[in-house]
């Protein structure tokens, strides 16, 4: 294992720390896993969280026009309830909070009790829960569809929707039309190394990709030889446009490295993503191409699509100052 750290049990609190050392608009409450604004906004507060490992999501998008609080557990894990109920309190104004999860069994689970006992102290709060990842299929009696890079676009309408001062519910309702408007699906082409194991969780050979690889390592749908990015965007955006049923009038695509894809290859997937989605006819209003969702040092990437009416439009297209995503009014 090679990898710039201290003390593999420490990896967690050093890095938060280090977040605030380079963005002096958030703070860390120490030995929570709670990265927060430094002030009260008087607005409706935006939290998220889940496990570490997995950044610039959820503590590089603490900021004005996006969250409140990000709430990180150790690498991989949930953040028990108590840390959370801290990220609730540190983002409260007293118009509310909404808690925005990722479809994990432990996020889920914790994120709820948390909710309980905010509201046990006087706080309301409501929940969005993003599954986006359409390898998995989705379910109602067991936890189904991973949220993975979808969330962050979440993250960004919620926020917008709180900085313009709409309502606790009219943020939620928000939050979640954004959710159900987004698909992702993804690639691995390597495993990470997680600090306190100190060897990778699984191979692939050279030639080899797992298909809708969780960003945790969790199997794919299919393992394939090596594609070409013409062929990876083909493959992904079939699979995310199949299951909307339908080309929606205009979307917003995201592009993302899963930690240890250089951008030259982003860029290129990116190019044949946009000549894969132009000769569908559809029309992208929007393109992010970058790291915004890595899972350690995992080679490989995913696609996303939200698709946007008037009213996500104008959410996506308000400011927002945060350590992994600014853009100016």
């Amino acid at each position: 294992m090679k990898k710039i750290i201290n003390d593999p049990q420490n990896v967690v609190e050093e890095m938060l720390e280090g977040i605030e050392a380079a963005n002096p608009d958030v703070k860390y409450i120490e030995n929570t896993g709670v990265i927060a604004r430094r002030s009260k906004t008087g607005k409706v507060g935006v939290i998220s969280g889940g496990g570490s490992g997995h950044e610039p999501m959820h503590a590089g998008y603490v900021g004005e026009g996006m969250l409140d609080a990000a709430v990180s557990g150790n690498v991989f894990a949930s953040p028990d309830p108590e840390k959370i109920l801290t990220g609730i309190k540190a983002a409260d104004s007293g118009k509310g909070v909404l808690l925005i999860i990722t479809n994990y069994s432990g996020d889920c689970m914790n994120f709820s009790m948390a909710s309980e006992l905010a509201e046990m102290e006087g706080i309301e709060t409501a929940s969005v829960v993003v599954r986006d990842d359409v390898s998995v299929k989705d379910s109602t009696i067991s936890t189904g569809r991973r949220g993975i890079a979808g969330t962050i676009l979440v993250h960004k309408i919620a926020g917008a929707a709180a900085a313009a001062g709409y309502p606790l519910e009219e943020v939620r309702r928000l939050a979640q039309k954004a959710a159900d408007s987004v698909r992702t699906m993804g690639m691995a082409m390597s495993s990470c190394t997680l600090p306190a194991v100190g060897k990778p969780g699984f191979e692939l050979a050279d030639d080899e990709t797992e298909l809708g690889m969780g960003i945790h390592g969790e199997p794919g749908v299919q393992r394939v030889k090596l594609m070409t990015a013409k062929e990876t965007a083909k493959v992904l955006l079939e699979r995310i446009l199949e299951d909307m049923g339908k080309i929606m009038p205009k979307f917003a695509l995201m592009v993302n490295g899963l930690g240890g894809t250089p951008l030259m290859e982003l860029y290129i997937l990116n190019r044949e993503a946009h000549i894969f989605l132009q000769n569908k006819g559809a029309a992208l209003h929007e393109t992010f191409v970058g790291n915004y969702i890595t899972s350690l040092e995992m080679a490989g990437c995913s696609l996303t699509l939200m698709a946007l009416d008037e009213e996500l439009t104008s959410l996506m297209d308000a400011p927002c100052d945060t350590m992994a995503w600014k853009r100016r009014a």
